[in-house]
């Protein structure tokens, strides 16, 4: 007589126990040999039972976790020592004209190249991406600092107190100063750094000296050309505007010239503390954008 034996039901282990078994092993006891039948069942819908579906084996690697991003021990502080210098010189000497012997400049030119040497090494030991998050920080800066010296002078004196027209001579620089200021700086900073960064490329990192001049004379030259015409052209005699530009500009390229052995220093001490010497190979150059 033949009789079969369920050794199991898949349903009752699911918990559909309410439907017809559809797997089963099925044992004839008249043959010599089990035999095996294999039936076939609908899966359960693990949506439809509000159950989260079973994850897929698969024989991929798992996936490799993102690098963690780098940090550095002195990247924050070239950035403040760059936003330092950057408003001091902004601030406090970019309105006064000095003479020395036969040359006429604006005071705060031996200063102001102080931030394009920041520039040049943020860049080459860091990148462009970084450094261009450095320049917007500076932006930031000189736009919060041209913005409360307003402020400040439009406040009224109190009676008695009598050098209202002294802080106005010093800090009541006029809207168009202070556009052409950021313009300026926004311009040359950005046109620095990329030229640095691309000749850093052509290069193959070689001869420092040949991308921290030359991405001075472009840098310092759009700055030049855009700051002194657009905020004194008008206000001063023509020839002065341009004697005042050519002579800044040519004090900015020969301080650049004159500090290149403690940029080699400094750059040098930097690559290897940070063990960072970045080549901007795939790096995207607009200037507008925060990310590193």
């Amino acid at each position: 007589m033949r009789s079969s034996v369920a050794l199991w039901r898949i349903g009752s282990r699911l918990g559909r126990e309410d439907e017809a078994p559809r797997h089963f092993l099925e044992r004839r006891n008249s043959d010599p040999i089990f035999c095996v039948t294999m039936m076939t069942w609908p899966v359960p819908d693990a949506a439809a039972e509000g159950r989260s579906p079973e994850p897929e084996m698969t024989d991929a690697p798992a996936a490799t976790p993102p690098h963690p991003r780098r940090s550095y021990r002195y990247y924050d502080l070239v950035m403040a020592a760059f936003v330092t210098v950057l408003l001091c010189a902004d601030v406090i000497g970019a309105a006064k004209v000095a003479r020395i012997g036969p040359f006429t400049f604006g005071a705060g030119v031996l200063f102001f190249p102080i931030s394009y040497i920041f520039g040049d090494v943020l860049t080459e030991v860091y990148g462009y991406a970084r450094a261009r998050k450095v320049v917007w920080a500076g932006f930031g800066a000189l736009a919060f600092a041209s913005f409360m010296s307003w402020a400040i002078l439009a406040f009224p004196p109190a009676p008695g107190w009598p050098h209202q027209a002294a802080y106005e001579t010093v800090f009541g620089s006029t809207p168009r100063i202070v556009l052409a200021s950021l313009v300026a700086y926004f311009c040359g900073e950005f046109c620095n750094s990329y030229v640095l960064a691309k000749m850093k490329l052509t290069t193959e990192g070689r001869l420092l000296w040949t991308r921290t001049i030359g991405s001075t004379i472009v840098g310092e030259a759009v700055d030049s050309m855009v700051f002194y015409p657009t905020a004194f052209l008008g206000v001063w005699p023509n020839d002065l505007v341009l004697q005042v530009t050519v002579t800044n500009y040519a004090v900015k390229v020969l301080w650049e010239v004159v500090m290149t052995p403690l940029t080699y220093r400094v750059v040098n001490f930097l690559k290897r503390a940070e063990s960072e010497d970045y080549f901007d190979r795939h790096t995207r150059f607009t200037p507008f954008s925060l990310s590193t």
